[in-house]
């Protein structure tokens, strides 16, 4: 009876804006942080609340073809924003940022993208999905402007970034020792946490990959991106210091943690520890036994199927009760 109550409360919380159903599904600039920046906005019924992905990086692309595949089933229940945040994609090409690249520059950013889309769609609140750097400002957005936010849900959460990458580092090096890897054993011992450069974080991110079994399809790129951008690895550097676990011990709106089993970039143990502690109305951890960092691309029917069939109607309920 419970489960049928919160069905019929689910399917009326998404049809409650109007009746006739309209699909979207439009590229957009808005204006936030004072620049125009750049949002695929796409689902079955644009009257259904909306909910905004936010990628990790820092300085990956938002909007690409591959996010189909773990956003495509969320579009029959929302309309989904994917985002390409300042000085990456599309927004890069637009307008290139003229200012300092930094955490509070990208969580006003955030803040006033939310807002500007509230207003156009006439919504009070959304959904937001953060994910591995995208939850740092997923977690801002919970802190400080809860009353946005029908529910926040944070994937591979960066919780105790500096902590994750120590024990992280310090588990390549065990491994490269017992394989013998000579090559990985030189490189990793290069490697400072904090990182120190581009350089560093490459070789720690390179045999990451490797030793989680992970292919790297283009390896010069991949190297590019660490090496090539100072800026994003200067920005990186600055979250790395942030520390949930003391600074953010509560947040006043519902929260889920979507966490691999396997994750060691954004470490699985911190994440499950903060979650542990952290006080919220409402929470829930989603944990994934077959994903590391990348849940996304790893189980995105799963993913998805948390959010429709164990979030909605929880906040559906929420939302009727109130």
């Amino acid at each position: 009876m419970v489960r049928i109550v919160a069905l019929f409360l689910y399917l009326s919380f998404c049809n409650s804006y109007c009746f006739a159903q309209i699909k979207i599904d439009t590229t957009e600039a808005l204006e936030a942080g004072g620049i125009k920046q750049v949002v695929t906005i796409q689902g079955e019924d644009r009257s259904k609340p909306l909910f905004l992905f936010i990628t990790g990086g820092p300085g990956s692309e938002g909007i690409y073809d591959e996010n189909k595949a773990y956003l495509d089933e969320l579009k029959k229940h929302f309309v989904v924003v994917a985002w390409d945040q300042r000085n990456c994609g599309q927004t890069l090409k637009l307008n290139p940022s003229l200012v300092k690249l930094t955490v509070k520059l990208y969580e006003n950013d955030t803040h006033e993208l939310v807002t500007a889309l509230l207003k156009q769609f006439h919504q009070k609140k959304l959904f937001v999905m953060g994910w591995s750097w995208g939850t740092v400002l997923g977690f801002y957005m919970a802190d400080k402007h809860p009353d946005q936010l029908y529910a926040y849900m944070a994937v591979s959460p960066a919780v105790n970034q500096c902590e994750s990458e120590r024990i992280s580092l310090r588990e390549l090096k065990q491994k490269a020792a017992q394989q013998k890897n000579i090559q990985a054993i030189n490189e990793l011992r290069k490697v400072k946490i904090p990182f120190e450069n581009g350089l560093q974080n490459y070789y720690d991110r390179k045999w990451l990959s490797i030793f989680n079994g992970e292919t790297i399809e283009d390896t010069t790129e991949f190297k590019k991106y660490f090496t090539e951008n100072s800026e994003m690895t200067a920005l990186f550097k600055e979250a790395n210091y942030i520390n949930l676990t003391v600074y953010l011990p509560k947040v006043n709106c519902p929260v889920y943690f979507f966490v691999g089993r396997k994750d060691h970039q954004t470490n699985c143990l911190l994440s499950e520890k903060y979650y542990k502690q952290l006080k919220a109305p409402k929470k829930g951890i989603f944990w994934f036994e077959n994903s590391g960092h990348l849940i996304p691309v790893t189980e995105p029917k799963l993913m998805q199927e948390d959010v429709i069939t164990r979030i909605l109607p929880q906040i559906a309920l929420d939302k009727f009760l109130q």
